[in-house]
């Protein structure tokens, strides 16, 4: 597949509210985006004076001020930053993107619904080198607020493929050579080895209801994590962003 440019990630007009430490400021850092305000209260005057060459009008709030337009600090951490997204590219246009022979991993969430996994997860991602996570528009958030400060920083990088198909776009990345994986724990037998494909994408139910069987049908391997279950305590699965976790650094290290 012959490698394209790369499509020139433009200003969408979208205004976002965004909050969090380490969001905040790795959104600051991106110069993709072109940013309005920056409210900080007077605690985090210090974080603001770092960021004076990036965003032009900041705002320092006194306590009550901030908590009536944001409530207390625990959410935001006393940071909150208005800016526009900045455009992303699709599915079809990253996998274009892409080069042949390049080791390259996708995750794909099905009908995983909780920022907060969605944004731990991301971080992983950003950790061990996926571009992106794929996930189903009807069950799956938007990039909201909290998912951002979920994933500390990392949603700045790591592509939020929303696709109106999962078992479609699953599909259709093995055209490109991708090898689909499903990660169930209901399964009988644990995979003590996982020998992951070059490109490979690796798929995650929600807890508690899994992978869907139109979804697992799709996946040319069903992996079972090896855990040790505490039968007594009745602590039997990983939470879903942990098992992507490990999924992924073993997909890194092999």
């Amino acid at each position: 597949m012959p490698k394209n440019k790369p499509q020139k990630s433009l200003n969408t007009g979208k205004i976002q509210t965004i909050h969090g430490m380490h969001a905040v400021r790795a959104a600051l850092l991106n110069t993709k985006r072109v940013h309005h305000e920056l409210h900080v209260t007077e605690n985090n005057h210090e974080f603001a004076k770092h960021y004076k060459s990036a965003i032009k009008k900041i705002t320092i709030l006194d306590q009550k001020e901030f908590k009536k337009l944001y409530g207390g600090e625990k959410a935001s951490q006393g940071v909150v930053l208005k800016t526009n997204d900045f455009e992303r590219l699709s599915l079809q246009q990253y996998v274009k993107n892409e080069n042949v022979g390049d080791r390259s991993v996708l995750l794909a969430l099905d009908q995983i619904t909780d920022p907060q996994n969605i944004g731990s997860i991301m971080r992983s991602c950003a950790l061990f080198n996926c571009k992106g996570i794929i996930v189903a528009k009807d069950n799956a958030p938007d990039l909201t607020p909290s998912l951002y400060k979920a994933a500390s920083g990392a949603a700045e990088i790591v592509n939020y493929f929303r696709v109106t198909n999962l078992k479609r776009s699953i599909s259709e990345l093995k055209k490109y050579g991708y090898w689909a994986y499903g990660f169930d724990s209901s399964q009988d037998r644990e995979s003590s080895n996982m020998n992951f494909a070059k490109k490979s994408i690796l798929v995650f139910g929600s807890e508690g209801k899994g992978i869907r069987d139109l979804v697992k049908k799709e996946c040319d391997e069903i992996i079972k994590l090896k855990i040790q279950q505490n039968s007594h305590y009745q602590i039997d699965s990983l939470n879903v962003s942990n098992a992507a976790t490990i999924a992924l650094y073993e997909f890194f290290r092999s």
